[in-house]
């Protein structure tokens, strides 16, 4: 008797509702056949791996976290759902750990059938056989293009016997996009716990900065509270990034030591059960704002409040971003920091050198998550469902021109929106983003 059990309780249902959701898409448009692989084990050196995670397209329509598995999907009158995994194999679970196996992944996650991933070559020759689309990933991971195109070689190989080859390919990923862009219920409530937890953690790091520490002491806090309260990983490397390095958009050293007078930026969040969450705060090392620190922060925080006033059922993705754009374009000529009239800054894109970025994306099992921005043309209209974040910013580099009391402070807050029947709700709000309200926190904490 295997003495391991599974590693956690899970529930099927959603998981077997999206790949129905996604058998009928196919069916709708002529049928065929879907595979979609998990993630492959990525080596960090010599014999030792990164931690795993699997593909989110994968997870999405399964809950299955191993490596080495696809999922097979036929679309037709009796659609079916298949899962190709590891073998069973106790040896192998006394040095790596717990295993399902076929026969209990397929019945823990509703599969039709399951096979081990040996037999995938094997088998899916035969599944191909007189499908009229194939709906693959094409580019997507050039190893299991080179086993599909294998597999749609030894389908031509039996023309003679009548079999014929998927007439067309898809890319799955067109479909499975706009699933993942809305999301349900249960996705969302792992998304708020995610915001919590990031929220809580961003709170952790600025009760522990001060003078004289490191980046990489307050990036501690944050794995700290991302891990104790649950979360498996950071979503993405947090950028822990003070004085000069806040002015770099994706800077993930975190090895400075921090300095009085300095302001300090933190973009991290967790992942919880596959879902990303995603903060930006800004705040002094010191716990004090100087004077021009306080006009810009003031001036991002008057473009994020712009911004969230945008995020409603209807309204165009883009207008956030344009409504951020000019608050951070009046402030930086109101600052003397550009000059001429709003329109000329806007249209000649001016306001580029200190804000050089959008105010948002997607944001779910991705942190730059799937779903496309326009449609035919035009900026889609959000709608109840999407999460989107919040996050405009400003950076001052040294320069001539340029007051040397602004050099080197790089301001950014962010926050998570979902948009909601009657406008929106934002997941993050627990940790402060006012001047007045971060300064409390951060004295409070002064000797502890």
């Amino acid at each position: 008797m295997n003495a391991l059990n599974p590693p956690f309780s899970l529930d099927p249902t959603p998981f077997c509702e999206r790949r129905a959701r996604l058998l009928a898409r196919i069916e709708a448009t002529g049928g065929g056949i879907a595979v979609i692989p998990t993630a492959p084990e990525a080596r960090r050196n010599r014999d030792t791996h990164y931690p795993y995670r699997f593909d989110s397209y994968f997870h999405y329509l399964s809950g299955f976290g191993e490596p080495e598995a696809a999922i097979v999907l036929i679309a037709g009158e009796a659609p079916k759902s298949l899962l190709f995994c590891r073998e069973k194999n106790e040896e192998r679970e006394i040095w790596d750990g717990y295993r399902h196996g076929p026969d209990a992944a397929r019945e823990r996650f509703g599969f039709d059938e399951a096979w081990t991933i040996g037999d995938f070559d094997r088998k899916l020759p035969e599944l191909l056989a007189n499908q009229p689309t194939l709906w693959y990933s094409l580019g997507y991971d050039p190893t299991w293009d080179a086993r599909i195109t294998r597999a749609l070689n030894g389908v031509r190989d039996n023309a003679r016997a009548g079999t014929t080859a998927p007439h067309g390919i898809r890319d799955v990923r067109t479909e499975l996009d706009e699933m993942r862009l809305i999301k349900d219920a249960r996705e969302i409530d792992t998304m708020r716990r995610a915001g919590a937890i990031s929220a809580a953690a961003h709170c952790r790091a600025m009760a522990a900065t001060r003078p004289g520490r490191h980046e990489y002491e307050i990036e501690a806090e944050l794995l700290h509270a991302f891990r104790s309260a649950g979360s498996a990983a950071p979503a993405y490397p947090s950028i822990v990034a003070s004085g000069p390095n806040a002015c770099v958009l994706h800077y993930v050293e975190n090895d400075r030591r921090m300095l009085d007078g300095e302001l300090l930026l933190i973009d991290a969040g967790c992942e919880l059960d596959g879902y990303a969450s995603d903060i930006t705060r800004s705040f002094p090392v010191n716990g004090r704002f100087s004077g021009p620190q306080r006009a810009l922060y003031e001036l991002v925080l008057a473009a994020q409040h712009a911004a969230r006033a945008q995020i409603r059922p209807g309204a165009p993705w883009d207008a956030p971003h344009e409504a951020a754009v000019r608050a951070i374009a009046q402030g930086l000529i109101d600052l003397k920091l550009l000059s001429g009239t709003l329109d000329t800054v806007i249209e000649e894109g001016l306001y580029r050198r200190f804000y050089m970025h959008r105010t948002g994306h997607w944001l779910g099992r991705d942190v730059h998550d799937v779903g496309e921005y326009k449609r035919d043309g035009a900026w889609r209209p959000l709608e109840p469902g999407m999460v989107l974040t919040v996050e405009p910013g400003c950076y001052v580099r040294p320069a001539p021109d340029i007051s040397e009391d602004f050099w080197n402070i790089g301001i950014r807050i962010e926050d998570d929106a979902l948009v909601t029947d009657s406008g929106c709700e934002y997941l993050t709000d627990d940790v402060p983003r006012e001047m007045g309200a971060i300064e409390d926190l951060m004295r409070e904490h002064a000797h502890a």
